[in-house]
């Protein structure tokens, strides 16, 4: 009897072990739901030429995680313990219009006798959020958020012809936003802040002007991770060894041309098959970048790197220009140089960088619509057992409009 009273005992204790082991976990995780009325933008005059009315609206929700300090993490510990989230939203863009009027700058295109709408957005997304103040009733923060979003209406021939902001179903996902927490009762917050949003192709199909929100946002914060997380004291991150090491890094990609779009849009007579089309040659881009940085803490490096791309469209750029009568110089080769920065967080990483061109003859429109600087922004996983191999995706554009979308491949090596 004794013996059976002892082991109801002992399965007793494991159990309860194990559910505060459980509860304990808990803690990490929270979640929140928002909402976003937000106003689009043009980027540029071209733009505001036939954007119309701007206003959309937007409802989210999202799963929280966030390390505490008994978990020893130093990633964490140098980040201020951030939160790490997956989100699901959905942008109401049927406010947003659009429609042509009568114009000379318009070439061959006629205007149509109804108004285009942006479609509603579904996007999956994950978002990384750092807090730069905290106390007991107030939290602020910033966050970064990328994804892959599904938009069921995009421009097309038939009932969506002056939609050029979007251009395909499947949308590249970015965001950036300031938000500031009240904590309004143990474990709830009332979260309130602006956001930046983009939709958008990444140029792999026409148009891809992409749609840009500014939106004021509120919600509602579960976190019952927030209170132990406010007692950093109880883990000190371990120290990090600084060091430089350069990175080779081999991108291909894939693009469509802003040529082509510009030629069907406004230079093919209404009737001929080409006209206003929505169908558009893809072709390849690469990219060698050879970077030298400094990691001078756990969570970032910066440097310099001299990035050369290939484009293999540049012989039909050449052949649209002859017919121009542009008798400027045509190359497939671009060289840059560019500064760079990395931010680490495990083994994830946000690269980004700004270029500026020492080399670049890819024909009249490029000189006539491109800036002699470059942007690139980009996803990456490092792969510790592949001797610190990385895979990622990058987007390279000029002034944030899309040129390229590329799979890179890298290889850092430490000096």
């Amino acid at each position: 009897m004794k013996k059976r009273l002892l082991i109801v005992f002992a399965l007793f204790f494991c159990l309860l072990a194990d559910a505060n082991e459980a509860a304990d976990s808990l803690h990490r995780w929270g979640g929140e739901v928002s909402v976003s009325p937000g106003t689009t933008f043009a980027m540029d005059h071209y733009v505001r030429k036939w954007l119309k009315n701007k206003q959309n609206f937007m409802v989210a929700a999202e799963l929280h995680y966030s390390s505490l300090p008994q978990d020893s993490d130093s990633f964490a510990a140098d980040f201020g313990y951030p939160v790490i989230s997956f989100g699901m939203n959905y942008c109401f863009n049927r406010g947003v219009t659009m429609h042509r009027e009568q114009d000379p700058s318009w070439g061959l295109l006629e205007p149509v006798d109804y108004t285009s709408r942006l479609g509603n957005v579904l996007t999956a997304y994950g978002s990384f959020a750092r807090p730069f103040f905290r106390n007991r009733k107030w939290e602020t923060s910033y966050t970064f958020s990328f994804g892959l979003g599904y938009s069921k209406d995009k421009y097309n021939v038939q009932n969506n012809i002056d939609n050029e902001l979007i251009g395909s179903r499947w949308l590249i996902y970015f965001a950036a936003g300031l938000h500031a927490t009240c904590r309004i009762a143990e474990n709830w917050g009332l979260k309130g802040g602006l956001d930046f949003y983009h939709h958008s192709n990444g140029a792999l199909n026409r148009p891809n002007k992409g749609s840009n929100f500014v939106a004021p946002s509120l919600a509602l914060v579960y976190y019952p991770y927030y209170r132990e997380s406010l007692n950093r004291g109880r883990f000190l991150a371990k120290s990090f060894s600084k060091y430089v090491y350069l990175n080779f890094v081999l991108g291909v990609g894939a693009k469509t041309l802003d040529e082509d779009w510009q030629k069907t849009q406004f230079y093919t007579p209404p009737g001929h098959p080409d006209y206003r089309t929505d169908h558009f040659r893809l072709y390849a881009a690469y990219s060698l970048q050879t970077d030298a940085m400094y990691r001078y803490a756990r969570r970032w490096a910066s440097g310099i790197g001299l990035d050369i791309f290939h484009g293999t469209y540049s012989s039909h750029i050449q052949e649209m220009d002859t017919g121009k009568n542009y008798a400027g110089r045509h190359s497939p080769w671009s060289i840059g140089i560019a500064a760079k920065h990395e931010v680490f967080y495990h083994n994830l990483s946000l690269g980004v960088s700004l270029g500026f061109y020492l080399f670049r003859e890819m024909g009249k429109m490029a000189k006539e619509m491109e800036k002699p600087y470059y942007e690139r922004i980009g996803i990456h996983y490092t792969f510790p057992s592949f001797h610190n191999l990385t895979l990622g995706i990058n987007v390279k554009a000029h002034k944030t409009k899309a040129d390229f979308t590329e799979l890179v491949i890298g290889i850092p090596v430490k000096l």
